[in-house]
């Protein structure tokens, strides 16, 4: 079936959904609050990279920490407008009238979840990024393996309940 040409269907915002875009945003405003406040307080030089085991392994000019929000913004507002178009995404064959709307929902609380646990990623980043540069340990620290953790669990949650919708 092409989903090019599936109807559009309103269907409020779940309060979940809601919770999760208020956390969102206040990811974001967090993130660029930590680099305004801290931004003259910071050495030229900034953790750039980690590796696999959350270490520092790449230093670089602070500069380079305005990429990270630049980056959040941007997937922020690109996920926030294709989740606005559930009728555009892609659905099994089994999509019909009567289960739509189940899967539009899904479809939309997936991308709306995932944007805003990315934005609690990328501000975390930035947090211990600024950390770091103000001299604490120069590690990423176990919460952002746990957000990353959470990130696949609801992936794999929603990819579950899309297979489950009848």
């Amino acid at each position: 079936m092409s989903n090019l040409k599936q109807p559009k269907i309103d269907i409020p915002k779940t309060r979940s959904e809601w919770v999760m875009d208020i956390i969102g945003y206040v990811a974001l405003a967090v993130m660029i609050a930590i680099l305004l406040m801290n931004w003259r307080d910071m050495p030229n030089e900034v953790p750039a990279h980690f590796d696999g085991s959350g270490t520092v392994d790449r230093w670089g000019s602070k500069m380079e920490l305005i990429i990270l929000p630049g980056i959040a913004i941007a997937l922020h507002f690109f996920l926030m407008v294709f989740e606005k178009f559930p009728q555009s995404h892609n659905y099994p064959e089994r999509l019909n009238e009567s289960n739509r709307e189940a899967f539009y929902q899904n479809s939309r609380q997936t991308l709306n979840y995932m944007r805003n646990i990315i934005n609690i990623l990328f501000a975390y980043i930035v947090y211990r990024s600024v950390a770091i540069a103000l001299g604490d340990d120069a590690i990423i620290g176990w919460p952002f393996f746990v957000i990353m953790i959470v990130l696949f669990i609801v992936l794999i949650w929603k990819m579950i309940k899309t297979s489950r919708i009848k």
